[in-house]
């Protein structure tokens, strides 16, 4: 692990909702109930389910939260707190583990093919920024030129799972909508003003009440606690960064505008000090004609020497005849 994350508590896992979320929909009753949610199926337990999770739950940690092979299919859930775009090219990574490891022990130069289970990939959003109740991101959105018909594509689907949002899918699973409820609970005695263990233990008391993950919850009490006060601290960290990037760029903005303004003041002033020199350099000039004129030199000549238009030089002329005769 890196050593600057060893010590310290935000960096235990990478969002305190997500291990709640992956040590719940990874019992095979929860997770085929969402399954059948989202495919409109209806296994049951007694159905094939391979569940993959992974216990590497480290700060920034590039693992899906569940993944899990039903039948022909391959599914990679993950729950996030934070908008990622980056979600297809982590899935890119998974899937590529997953299937090396299908096609282990079969001759990939062969005529034969190797049959793959098909992938789905779902991220369920639950961050306190807005997002849309369904979006689906791709992989080609990432590529540098644009393309209609990318050759490599992957698409995720992302659902907020906030409380309220959903509804549908929330009436189809009472397992996520329990879960959303959990969280929401937490973050409502939080914004209430109550300390944080005490929130979290109040949250996941009134839910057992209102048999609410009731199971799981008087299971998991201890361990759901713990982490959410370990983790629930990494989501402010999280929003502090993000609250101090927003404050850097305002400086940032701040002083690019303040060099502009000064870069723009300075120029007016160089063009400002070169017109005066050129209007000097002029009076000079025409000093200079004027006194040849005076000592006989002809219009012509001057012309001649100082390369200047011989109407300029009879415009001085006819100035200092004027000047004369008054």
């Amino acid at each position: 692990m890196n050593e600057q994350y060893e010590n310290s508590d935000v960096a235990v896992n990478r969002e305190y909702k997500s291990d709640v979320f992956k040590a719940y929909f990874s019992q095979k009753k929860e997770l085929i109930e969402l399954y059948n949610a989202l495919n409109d199926t209806k296994y049951t337990v007694d159905d094939e389910v391979t569940i993959n999770t992974l216990d590497n739950a480290i700060f920034l940690k590039i693992y899906n939260d569940v993944s899990f092979v039903l039948r022909n299919t391959v599914n990679l859930y993950e729950h996030q707190s934070t908008v990622n775009q980056n979600m297809p090219l982590r899935d890119l990574f998974y899937i590529n583990d997953i299937y090396k490891a299908e096609a282990s022990g079969y001759d990939l130069y062969g005529y034969k093919q190797i049959k793959l289970p098909t992938p789905r990939f779902v991220v369920f959003y639950n961050g306190t920024a807005d997002a849309p109740e369904e979006e689906v991101v791709k992989l080609s959105d990432a590529y540098m030129q644009f393309t209609d018909t990318p050759e490599l594509e992957l698409t995720v689907t992302v659902l907020n799972i906030n409380y309220g949002h959903n509804k549908e899918l929330m009436d189809k699973c009472v397992a996520l909508r329990d879960y959303s409820t959990f969280v929401q609970r937490v973050r409502d005695n939080v914004n209430s003003g109550m300390k944080l263990e005490p929130a979290v233990e109040d949250a996941v008391d009134s839910c057992i009440q209102d048999h609410v993950m009731e199971e799981f919850l008087i299971r998991e009490k201890a361990g759901v606690i713990r982490m959410h006060v370990l983790d629930f601290n990494e989501e402010l960290h999280n929003q502090s960064l993000v609250e101090y990037g927003v404050e850097q760029g305002i400086a940032i903005g701040a002083e690019q505008e303040r060099e502009k303004t000064e870069f723009e003041r300075k120029r007016a002033d160089e063009a400002e000090t070169r017109a005066s020199d050129a209007e000097t350099r002029a009076d000079e000039a025409e000093g200079v004609i004027a006194g040849m004129l005076r000592n006989g030199q002809t219009p012509e000549t001057i012309a001649s020497l100082s390369g200047l238009p011989i109407d300029h030089i009879l415009a001085i002329s006819e100035s200092i005849r004027v000047v004369t005769n008054k």
